[in-house]
Order: C-alpha cells, then sequence, then structure tokens
C-alpha cells in the first residue's frame, strides 16, 4: 500500500514539474495568433517566424556562440583549479574551494550588478569579452565540482606506474590523467554551456543593442508580443537543453556528481 502511494506521489510531482512542458510543446503549433491552449490548428509557422525574424535568429547565434567559447574556458579552468584544489595541501585550500563555488549560490542580481559596475570600469564594458568574462565566472564552478567528484576516487597508482616505466610528466598527465578524468570533465562542460545559454537575469545587466542573448531577447519580446513564437523559441531551448542533459547522462550518469 505504501510503495502505491509513493509512485503516486512521484507521479504527481513529476507531472507537476513537466506540466509546463507538456503545454508549451503542442501550443507552438497552434494555428490562433495568440497563446491559446488547448491549440487549435497545426502548423509550422511559429517556427519559421522564429527562424526568419532576424532578432531573434542573431541572438540565437550570439548565446550559442557565447556558450562554446564560455565552456571552452570554463573547462580548462575547472579543471585546473580543482587538480589544485585535490591534489595539494596548503593554508586556506578550504576557503579557496569555498570561494570558487560561490557563484553556485550568489543571487544573479547581486553577481549582475557587481558586474555591471566593475566592467564599467574597464575596455570589456558593452563588449562581447565582458559577457564571456561573467558567463565564465558562473559556469566554471560546476566544472570544478564534478571533476572534483572525479579526483575523489582517482587511483594515483595508476600515475606512479606510468612515471616509473619512463613516461614525461606532460605524457603521464595526456595518456593517464585526463582519459580517467574525461567524464567528470565532460559532464561539467556540459553544464557550463547550459549555464551560459539559459542565462537571463545576470545578462539583461550586460547585455547591450548588439550583444543581446535569446534569452534576453525573448524577454524583451514578450514586452510587446504573445505569439505562438515563444512557444516555439521555448521548444528549441528545451531541445537544446534536454539534449545536453541525455548526452551527460549517457556519458556519466549524474549520480556521481550529486
Amino acid at each position: 500500500m505504501m510503495r502505491k502511494i509513493l509512485l503516486a506521489f512521484n507521479a504527481l510531482v513529476y507531472l507537476f514539474v513537466l506540466a509546463p512542458i507538456l503545454v508549451v510543446i503542442p501550443v507552438s503549433f497552434s494555428e490562433k495568433e495568440y497563446l491559446v491552449f488547448p491549440p487549435q490548428g497545426f502548423t509550422l509557422r511559429w517556427y519559421v517566424n522564429f527562424f526568419a525574424t532576424r532578432e531573434l535568429a542573431d541572438s540565437l547565434w550570439l548565446s550559442l556562440h557565447l556558450a562554446l567559447w564560455t565552456t571552452i574556458i570554463s573547462t580548462v579552468l575547472g579543471t585546473m583549479v580543482a587538480l589544485a584544489l585535490v591534489r595539494y595541501r596548503y593554508p586556506g585550500r578550504q576557503a579557496l574551494r569555498e570561494f570558487f563555488l560561490t557563484p553556485i549560490v550568489m543571487p544573479r542580481l547581486v553577481l549582475g550588478i557587481a558586474f555591471l559596475m566593475f566592467l564599467s570600469k574597464t575596455i570589456f564594458s558593452g563588449r562581447f569579452g565582458g559577457l564571456l568574462i561573467a558567463h565564465v565566472v558562473v559556469a566554471f564552478p560546476y566544472v570544478i565540482r564534478t571533476v572534483c567528484a572525479s579526483l575523489v576516487g582517482f587511483d594515483r597508482a595508476l600515475e606512479e606506474a606510468g612515471a616509473s616505466l619512463g613516461a614525461a610528466p606532460l605524457t603521464v598527465f595526456r595518456t593517464i590523467t585526463l582519459p580517467l578524468l574525461k567524464p567528470g570533465i565532460m559532464a561539467g562542460a556540459i553544464f557550463a554551456y547550459v549555464t551560459s545559454f539559459d542565462e537571463l537575469v545576470m545578462t539583461l545587466f550586460l547585455a547591450g543593442p548588439r550583444l543581446t542573448t535569446l534569452p534576453v531577447q525573448i524577454f524583451n519580446y514578450l514586452e510587446y508580443t504573445s505569439d505562438p513564437t515563444i512557444a516555439a523559441i521555448s521548444v528549441v531551448l528545451i531541445a537544446i537543453t534536454t539534449g545536453a542533459v541525455l548526452i551527460t547522462e549517457r556519458i556519466v550518469g549524474f549520480s556521481q556528481f550529486v
């Protein structure tokens, strides 16, 4: 009896969480020129409108480009920091670990204001580089966490065996360490990509006329229009995010990092 109650409760929780997604997908194919549920008719007009609207299409490519560079930089920096935090003992190591993970729990509103004030005094103000720096700061802690999780159970005897056979330190790192850390690194990279691609609140403070990401463009679009184009955009974002999550789960699973 208890098992059935738990299953029913879990089903209700899943339904509550997935309800918005279950609504927005069919609405994106509705023929009506306004958001309505249940949808009426079937059309791909709103998807065509999404990619045909230059502002929306440009913001999509900007978000993809920004997320790609954020992922590359975050993965490199996060892996280096994780190695330094796990493998070496020095005063303040634990405090340094907490400092690097602070952006995960820091309100995006606070970070947005802080970056706006800081970048306004630099050459990166209103530029792609400034937005990239902000996204790296909020994304690379996820790489640190996943790589640290991989390093905790790492058998260093394998590296010692490679070194004893005459391999140089760089060769040991490239042929032994990196392949064994690959699951954690890839998981962190995907988390970094999704974090950057979906970031809205902080980006609102840093975006400009020629530097508007897709989440910000959606926010602005909703101020004046409520047609199903928004639903179509949402479905595209859901597909990108879900694809990244499925890739992560297929490669390493989430149980190692939660």
